[in-house]
């Protein structure tokens, strides 16, 4: 090659001017690299494994991760979508292979390599459940690598759009398909019953874009309605013509080649260089019905585990419990150990079964905030406060963030709002102003009265509400191990 190079070189120098211009394409073709450069991805440079804390692990797994630099569309359209001369893996979801799908064949296998193999070594602990669930509902099984992309198989990852899970479901998505999301239980975690909110979400966008899973596909990162419009816009249902327009953001353009490129590797690693992953084992579990509220150590002890076992089974569970007011709850205990666990739950009395521990919330100090004023609105001691957040007690708080102490019993999901204990049994809800509240348009919404409102929260009726202040929207009282509205009491 170096010596054709030069030859043409020197004809080039024996040219009269202008004579060259036609052999410059040549030039450029012979000179340029078999495989075509990545661009720049400082922005996304992977941070090594062991260097991560937790929360930086989970979010490094998720899909924005791979946000790349916006790809070179193509002047030549049958060039980009034609097909080399490759067999693809079988597959119940087309598969394709053009210059955006093998970009990301390369990335998987060089600058995201350690992720990937990640994903595939967490792959094999849910895929099987995963497929299983997607037959049932009669949706191709290999729509499991929407997950892989969307989370890498990571229970608990959360995008800085609060889409949660191995499926990435927004709050009001997930809750569309029936997830129960609360302060105590978030099933957008649940494997199993994610995927089936992921299948029906699915097969309800497949119908949509009539049967196309390039479309159906870009729907789920966009949503349906983004991409309904991008085709009235370009008048055209063809999702490669649709990502040459502007209107389609860069990560839906990329959310369908990145798919394929993972299924392509993920059918057959070895082929595309991973062979030394370490395949985790499935998941197997068994499934039981608690009654009543139960701690999950207590459920590690009769089942012989630990609590970090259990709490793994069951990761849509926010906290150290099953959940109030939600009698048989479905918990996951380990494979084998329900008959075991059955027989020595039912000799342990019901009020044997849960005890009430503190939970913490954070709490941003306002300007006339002390230790004491805090303290004795979250029923606790400045000396606990000062404990938990390394205060003294002549330290100035205002305008920091402190760690407080709460007992959260009511059972409510709404954004915005948080149940604190006032007093020995006695607890109310809060709300966050927002931008435009006031007191009459806050009564009318939780049907109550604007001057009990007032009361409770020591205000003038025609004061203005100032945005991001908590006030007490409702009380309540405990009585027969219920809450039960403070007015309801006698």
């Amino acid at each position: 090659m170096k010596h054709i190079v030069i030859a043409i070189l020197l004809v080039l120098c024996s040219l009269p001017a202008g004579a060259a211009e036609p052999v410059q394409p040549l030039l450029a073709e012979l000179t340029s690299p078999a495989v075509p450069a990545l661009p720049a991805l400082e922005q996304v440079a992977l941070v090594p494994r062991d260097e991560l804390t937790d929360e930086e692990d989970q979010q490094q797994d998720i899909s924005e991760l791979f946000t790349l630099e916006e790809l070179k569309d193509k002047t030549d359209d049958a060039a980009e979508l034609a097909l080399p001369d490759v067999d693809l893996p079988q597959a119940d979801i087309p598969l394709a292979l053009n210059s955006k799908v093998e970009y990301f064949l390369t990335y998987f296998q060089t600058r995201g390599r350690q992720t990937f193999s990640r994903w595939l070594s967490r792959s094999s602990r849910y895929i099987p459940m995963m497929k299983e669930i997607l037959k049932h509902e009669g949706m191709p099984e290999d729509l499991v690598f929407v997950a892989m992309i969307e989370s890498g198989f990571h229970l608990h990852a959360c995008s800085v759009a609060n889409a949660v899970g191995p499926w990435q479901f927004i709050s009001g998505t997930g809750r569309r398909y029936s997830l129960r999301i609360d302060q105590w239980i978030d099933e957008r975690k649940d494997p199993l019953k994610a995927t089936v909110a992921a299948a029906l979400y699915l097969k309800e966008l497949y119908g949509m874009f009539n049967g196309d899973w390039y479309l159906a596909a870009a729907g789920y990162n966009a949503g349906e309605n983004k991409i309904l419009r991008a085709i009235s816009m370009y008048n055209t249902s063809d999702f490669w013509e649709l990502s040459r327009g502007s209107y389609l953001k860069r990560e839906t353009k990329e959310y369908v080649p990145k798919l394929l490129a993972a299924a392509i590797i993920a059918k057959d690693p070895a082929h595309y260089g991973f062979s030394d992953v370490a395949y985790l084992a499935p998941i197997e579990f068994d499934t039981v019905k608690v009654p009543s509220r139960t701690d999950l150590e207590l459920v590690a002890k009769l089942t012989g585990t630990t609590y970090e076992t259990v709490k793994e089974l069951n990761p849509a569970l926010r906290h150290w419990c099953t959940p109030p007011n939600y009698p048989d709850y479905e918990l996951m205990i380990p494979k084998g150990t329900k008959l075991q666990f059955e027989a020595a739950y039912s000799k342990i009395p019901e009020d044997q079964r849960f005890t009430e521990k503190l939970l913490y919330t954070r709490y941003h100090a306002r300007k006339k905030d002390s230790l004491k004023v805090i303290a004795r609105r979250f029923n606790t001691t400045p000396d606990v406060l000062a404990e938990l957040n390394g205060l003294s007690g002549k330290s100035r708080i205002a305008g920091k963030t402190l760690v407080v102490p709460i007992r959260q019993t009511v059972d409510f999901s709404h954004e915005g709002r948080s149940a604190v204990a006032m007093s020995k049994g006695d607890y109310a809800k809060y709300y966050t102003v927002k931008k435009g509240d006031t007191l009459i348009s806050l009564a009318k919404r939780f049907n109550i009265s604007s001057k009990l409102l007032s009361v409770w929260n020591n205000l003038k009726q025609r004061v203005a509400l100032k945005p991001g202040r908590r006030i007490i929207i409702a009380k309540f009282i405990e009585k027969n191990g219920a809450m039960v509205p403070e007015a309801q009491k006698s």
